[in-house]
């Protein structure tokens, strides 16, 4: 979905940034004050990524960039210029025609209630995948054990601990962690 209005030109408070959103890279011209949060909402229509506390506290906007969980909201656009940028509309397989294993498992095990939250766990949740697979350790990670040489194990423990800062005001932690570890078996 596109603006109604054309984007301001460039000018001193203004720039123009290239956002590789989704796989599709997508030209806009940013308030140097606009969040990504904001630009990925307002500017290019995508609304997955929700404005939780607007303070990064509580996870609603956690997109990943450049492969790496992040809070859409604490980013501002400008500073992200030619980065990779992955929504919730863009991590659906074939074109969004089937959806991604850890979607599914949300599904199978009815990991969401009212759902505000859901497009950010899902982010954070194939961020903190790739965090374990790189053998990046978390707080729940045994500090007795021998530095990982591959993948940290994703013990229930340790998935609470790494998706500690996305809230779910639901209360579906429990399926959530169920529905992470039927990704990972």
């Amino acid at each position: 979905m596109q603006p109604t209005t054309p984007p301001p030109p460039p000018d001193v408070y203004h720039s123009e940034v290239t956002l590789r959103v989704n796989g599709t890279p997508r030209a806009l011209t940013v308030d140097h004050r606009t969040t990504l949060l904001d630009a990925l909402r307002e500017g290019l229509g995508l609304t997955g990524a929700k404005k939780g506390c607007d303070h990064g506290q509580c996870g609603a906007c956690t997109v990943l960039v450049d492969g790496r969980r992040a809070n859409a909201c604490l980013l501002l656009a400008v500073a992200l210029d030619g980065c990779d940028i992955t929504t919730v509309e863009g991590i659906a397989k074939d074109g969004g025609d089937r959806l991604h294993p850890l979607q599914q498992a949300f599904l199978d095990r009815d990991a969401f209630q009212c759902g505000y939250c859901t497009p950010g766990q899902l982010c954070s949740a194939l961020g903190m995948l790739d965090e374990a697979a790189a053998g990046h350790p978390s707080l729940a990670t045994d500090p007795d054990a021998p530095p990982a040489q591959g993948a940290v194990p994703l013990t229930p423990d340790e998935i609470r601990e790494r998706m500690s800062g996305n809230l779910c005001r639901c209360g579906a932690y429990p399926h959530i962690v169920q529905a992470v570890e039927d990704v990972i078996r």
